[in-house]
C-alpha cells in the first residue's frame, strides 16, 4: 500500500524542481512506494515481471505496516506546509492507453463500453416516456430530481459501505440491482401498464443503488491498475462515458421510433451482463484489494474529519462542489439558449449537446496522455472552464456558441478527471470509499441545489446572464482555491512574460529559495 506521504506527494506536484538536495532525496525515497506482493509494479499483465524497486522483499525495503486512518489523521493534521515533490515513479505517463495493458482493467473497460451505452439509452427513453405520458417538462424534472436526490441525502453513507465491503463483490451486487430495475421498467412499459408514478419510483430506487455504486466504482479503479496508471484509467473511464454519450442517445432514438421506449430499457438491462461478466472474469491474484474496515460507530464522522485535516483533499473538493453545483447546469442553460436566444429547433438543440460531448471526449483523451494531476493543471482547467462560460455568454451567433461549448467540454472534463485522480492518489486506501463518496456528494449531489437557482436566474434575466453567473462563480472559486492550495504548500505564483524555451508564463514555485552551500561557509 502507498504510504500517506507518498500518496500525497504523488497526487499534486509543482512544475519546478526542488532546490534542496536533501529534500529532493527524501521526496524521491517517499515516492518509491512498493507494489503489493505478487502484483505487477509496472502495470503489465505478468505478475512475475517486477523490478527490484517493486519487490517488497528486496534489500532495503521497509516492511512497516500501514498506519491506521486514525493515526494518519493525527500525523497529517500537523504536517504544514504541504509538500508537492516531483518525479514520483508511479506518476510518469505511459501513453494514452497505458492502463489497458492491465488485463483486469481491459475486462472492466470493455464491460463499461456496453453498459454506459445502455445507460444513455435509458436516460433518453426515460425522459421521452415521462414526457409522452404527461406532456409536462416539469414531470421530466421531477424524474431527474428523484434520481439525484438520494446522492445529496445519502452520498456519504454510500462511501462508508464502499470501505466496509470488498469492492469487486459490492459492484456485482449493485450492477445486478441496476439491471433488475431496468428489466422491471421494461416489463411495465412493454406491457402498457406504466404510469409516471412507476417511473418516479424506479428513478428513486436507481438513485439509491447509485449512492453505493458510484463511490465503489471510483475507488475500485485503483485496485485494478495501481497508482502508476490511476490517472490514465480515470481519464479512459471518462472517455468511455463520453463515447457512450455520443452513441447511446442516437441508438435510443432509433429504437424508440421503431419499437418504443420499453425495448430501450430492455437493452439497458441486458447491458449490465457485460459489466458483471467482466468483474467475474477478473483474476483476483492481480487485484490490489484494500482490506475492508470493520463496522464501527463514527466512521462517517471519521471520513469527514479525514478530509477536513488534509488541505490537499479539502480544497479540491470545495472547488468541485462549486463547479458541480453552479458550473454544470447545462440542461437548463442550453435549452434557454436554443429556444430563447438563438430561436432554433430541437435538432440544433441536440447539436449543442453533441458539441459539448465531443469536447468532453477530447478532454478525456488529452488527460489520458498526461501523468498524475498537478496543482497547476487542476486550477487551470477550472479557471478555463469558468472563463469560457463567461465568454460563451456573449457569443454573437449559434455556431460560435457551439464551438465555445466544445472548448468548455474539454476544460470541464479535464477538471473532472484531474480532481478524481488527485483525490484518489492523495487518500489512504482504507478511506478511499468515503472520500470518493464525499466527492460524488458535492459534485453531483449539488445539482438539486444549483439547478433551481440557475433556472430562476435564467428565467428572470435570460440565459446569457445565467451562463455568465455560472462562469463567474466557477472562475472565482478556481482562483481562490488555487491561491489557498499554493499557500498551504508554501508556494507562490510566478508570472514571467518572457519565459524562454520550455518555460511557462504562470507557474507555482517555492516561496523560499534554499541557501547555496557557499553562503553557509563563514567569511575568512
Amino acid at each position: 500500500m502507498t504510504p500517506p506521504a507518498a500518496a500525497s506527494a504523488a497526487a499534486i506536484r509543482t512544475d519546478e524542481p526542488t532546490t534542496d538536495p536533501a529534500a529532493a532525496s527524501a521526496a524521491a525515497a517517499d515516492s518509491q512506494a512498493p507494489a503489493p506482493t505478487g502484483l505487477p509494479g509496472n502495470g503489465d499483465d505478468d505478475p512475475d515481471e517486477r523490478t527490484a524497486a517493486d519487490d517488497p522483499a528486496a534489500p532495503g525495503r521497509s516492511h512497516a505496516s500501514h498506519p491506521s486512518p486514525t493515526a494518519t489523521l493525527s500525523a497529517t493534521s500537523s504536517a504544514r506546509p504541504l509538500s508537492f515533490p516531483t518525479g514520483a515513479r508511479f506518476t510518469r505517463p505511459g501513453g494514452m492507453f497505458s492502463s489497458l495493458r492491465v488485463r483486469n482493467y481491459r475486462y472492466y473497460f470493455a464491460g463499461q463500453v456496453v453498459s454506459n451505452t445502455g445507460t444513455w439509452m435509458q436516460r433518453i427513453a426515460q425522459d421521452w416516456l415521462v414526457l409522452s405520458l404527461t406532456g409536462s417538462p416539469l414531470a421530466v424534472g421531477i424524474t431527474t430530481a428523484m434520481q439525484f436526490l438520494p446522492m445529496l441525502l445519502l452520498g456519504l453513507f454510500g462511501g462508508v459501505l464502499a470501505d466496509r465491503m470488498p469492492k469487486r463483490r459490492l459492484l456485482i451486487y449493485t450492477q445486478g440491482a441496476m439491471g433488475l430495475l431496468a428489466a422491471g421498467l421494461a416489463v411495465l412499459t412493454v406491457g402498457g401498464v406504466v404510469t409516471p408514478y412507476y417511473v418516479y419510483g424506479f428513478a428513486l430506487l436507481l438513485g439509491l443503488v447509485t449512492v453505493v455504486d458510484n463511490p465503489t466504482r471510483q475507488a475500485f479503479v485503483s485496485e485494478m491498475v495501481g497508482p502508476k496508471d490511476l490517472a490514465n484509467a480515470v481519464s479512459l473511464n471518462a472517455a468511455n462515458f463520453q463515447t457512450a454519450r455520443l452513441v447511446g442517445p442516437a441508438v435510443a432514438g432509433l429504437l424508440i421510433a421503431a419499437v418504443g421506449s420499453g425495448w430501450a430499457f430492455a437493452v439497458n438491462a441486458l447491458s449490465f451482463a457485460a459489466v458483471i461478466g467482466g468483474l467475474l472474469a477478473m483474476r483476483e491474484s492481480e487485484l490490489r484489494p484494500t482490506d475492508p474496515i470493520a463496522r464501527e460507530k463514527g466512521q462517517l464522522r471519521e471520513g469527514l474529519r479525514y478530509v477536513k485535516e488534509r488541505p490537499e483533499l479539502l480544497w479540491p473538493m470545495v472547488l468541485a462542489g462549486f463547479i458541480g453545483t453552479f458550473g454544470f447546469n447545462f440542461p437548463t442553460l442550453l435549452s434557454g439558449f436554443a429556444y430563447d436566444t438563438f430561436k432554433v429547433g430541437a435538432g440544433q438543440y441536440g447539436l449543442l449537446n453533441t458539441a459539448m460531448a465531443v469536447g468532453s471526449l477530447v478532454g478525456a483523451l488529452l488527460a489520458a496522455r498526461r501523468g498524475a494531476p498537478r496543482l497547476r493543471r487542476l486550477v487551470a482547467a477550472a479557471l478555463g472552464f469558468g472563463v469560457l462560460e463567461m465568454v460563451a455568454a456573449f457569443a454573437p451567433g449559434y455556431w460560435t456558441f457551439a464551438v465555445l461549448l466544445t472548448l468548455i467540454g474539454v476544460c470541464g472534463l479535464s477538471f473532472n478527471t484531474s480532481v478524481n485522480s488527485m483525490l484518489q492518489l492523495a487518500t489512504d486506501p482504507e478511506m478511499r470509499g468515503r472520500v470518493m463518496g464525499l466527492l460524488m456528494l458535492v459534485f453531483t449531489g449539488g445539482t438539486p441545489i444549483g439547478a433551481p437557482i440557475v433556472g430562476w436566474v435564467t428565467a428572470s434575466y435570460g440565459p446569457r446572464l445565467g451562463l455568465l453567473a455560472c462562469g463567474l462563480v466557477s472562475a472565482l472559486a478556481a482562483g481562490a482555491v488555487g491561491l489557498v492550495l499554493a499557500r498551504s504548500a508554501d508556494l507562490r505564483v510566478r508570472f514571467d512574460l518572457h519565459p524562454g524555451r520550455g518555460g511557462r508564463v504562470v507557474a507555482f514555485v517555492p516561496r523560499t529559495v534554499a541557501t547555496s552551500k557557499s553562503a553557509l561557509v563563514p567569511a575568512c
